[in-house]
């Protein structure tokens, strides 16, 4: 911690009074009320890492039914769901009156409405959720420079270095960067603060919503200890189950293990399950950089070696990547393929474009031209599909005039980007998404 700024024993999140370390015995705690004597709020902040720890993960809550609730308050006290309108639309986000109701992300809205049938349902506004989250960002970037953001509406901090700026440790620093969010965006956020980017991921999810938990350096095999090996960043469905088979079930379990005897077992992945498992976490928080490509993937259920269900996941996930790629005013130069077999080899295959793109058709279509010369009877666990060599949107697709389909199509697409606008992105789909296709687990 830097010199010259006090140590504290606790401190309230509300107000952020704060209760000052004794000058000896540094490390012990002094008693601390069970509230705060300014405020009165319960919610007081105590640990014996307290002013060690600098790197944080922050989440907002339910982000995008926060949104909509803060712009709409007739929605405040009921069930909000985001997501595609129709019956086979998906979840989106669910306020936390809809989750009490067993509602949760990346579910069927056939099944969302079955268990809350006084939803309120609306479609996603992506545009307005970025503008929101870019709001967010800003604030964060005023307390430090390194910000990695993880998605829309989630980022770690590093805080190292920034006690003498800000006239107090990290850990209060980020209790009122949580006040303002609140205060000036409408919206809450769940901070995690820890000694690394694992361990604060973990914490920021403990104590939803408008949570602040910590997790220690010291404490962390002993609070992982018992935790399902599912919490490890990395392990899907298929290695925790992998992992079961061979016995493996708690973290704790890993930890007793030799790290040279998990890399044999498990490859490259058993000497992250090592080191994880301890709460070791050596990445560092990397500031904002441009996007150098735009990109989603599937891993399935099962693995899957059927042609056709392959193509109906690629399609499907090249409509999502030109949304986004349409979303951001972007195009790109380079189709990318990316396949992963069962034992987690990747594949990679690229294929450059005479123009870029940014058309869910063109990069379907060079998608599947690659994923042909990979099918030869080899099962997949994951399929993505990404585009990169990034280019401003109104550079992107030229008319071909070799190629009249090509045009056919491009106007066809426009003409679903509308109807999509006005009625969601589940009012129109291309035919070959409503066959029964591959059965995914996780969709980014």
């Amino acid at each position: 911690m830097d010199a010259g700024v006090a140590r504290l024993a606790a401190f309230c999140r509300d107000c952020l009074w704060t209760v000052p370390a004794p000058s000896e015995g540094v490390g012990e705690l002094r008693p601390t009320p069970n509230r705060c004597p300014n405020c009165g709020s319960p919610r007081i902040v105590t640990h014996a890492e307290l002013n060690e720890l600098s790197i944080s993960h922050i989440d907002c809550d339910a982000f995008y039914a926060s949104v909509e609730k803060r712009d709409d308050p007739s929605l405040r006290d009921k069930p909000v769901i985001v997501g595609g309108t129709s019956r086979r639309g998906v979840v989106s986000t669910a306020c936390y009156v809809a989750r009490i109701y067993g509602v949760r992300s990346a579910m069927p809205m056939f099944k969302a409405l079955e268990l809350c049938p006084d939803a309120v349902v609306i479609s996603p506004d992506m545009a307005k959720y970025a503008r929101v989250g870019r709001q967010v960002r800003r604030l964060m970037l005023e307390l430090t420079p390194l910000v990695e953001p993880i998605s829309i509406d989630e980022a770690f901090l590093d805080l190292s270095g920034t006690a003498m700026l800000h006239r107090s440790i990290p850990a209060v620093t980020l209790a009122g960067l949580a006040i303002r969010i609140e205060r000036e965006l409408g919206i809450t956020v769940s901070v995690g603060l820890a000694a690394n980017k694992y361990l604060a991921k973990i914490a920021s999810d403990l104590d939803k919503p408008r949570g602040y938990a910590v997790i220690g350096a010291r404490e962390a095999t002993t609070f992982l200890a018992d935790k399902s090996v599912g919490l490890i960043w990395g392990v899907g469905k298929a290695l925790q189950a992998h992992l079961a088979r061979d016995g493996i079930v708690r973290i704790g379990q890993l930890q007793t293990m030799d790290e040279t005897d998990l890399i044999r077992r498990y490859g490259a992945m058993g000497q992250r399950l090592a080191r994880l498992s301890r709460g070791e976490d050596r990445r560092r928080v990397s500031p904002e950089h441009e996007t150098k490509s735009v990109s989603a993937e599937i891993t399935f259920f099962d693995d899957v070696e059927d042609p056709v269900r392959l193509d109906r996941s690629l399609r499907a996930l090249s409509e999502k990547v030109s949304r986004r790629l349409k979303a951001a005013g972007l195009g790109g130069h380079t189709v990318v393929l990316k396949l992963k077999t069962p034992d987690f080899k990747s594949i990679t295959r690229n294929r450059r474009l005479a123009d870029p793109t940014r058309l869910a058709d063109r990069i379907f279509r060079a998608g599947h031209e690659l994923l042909q010369k990979e099918i030869d009877g080899r099962r997949y666990r994951l399929i993505g599909i990404g585009v990169s060599d990034l280019v401003e949107g109104d550079v992107c697709d030229p008319p071909d005039l070799v190629d009249e389909g090509a045009v056919k199509r491009a106007k066809a697409e426009v003409a679903m980007d509308r109807l999509r606008e006005k009625f969601g992105t589940d009012a129109v789909n291309v035919g070959m998404l409503f066959a029964s296709g591959a059965k995914p687990r996780r969709d980014r």
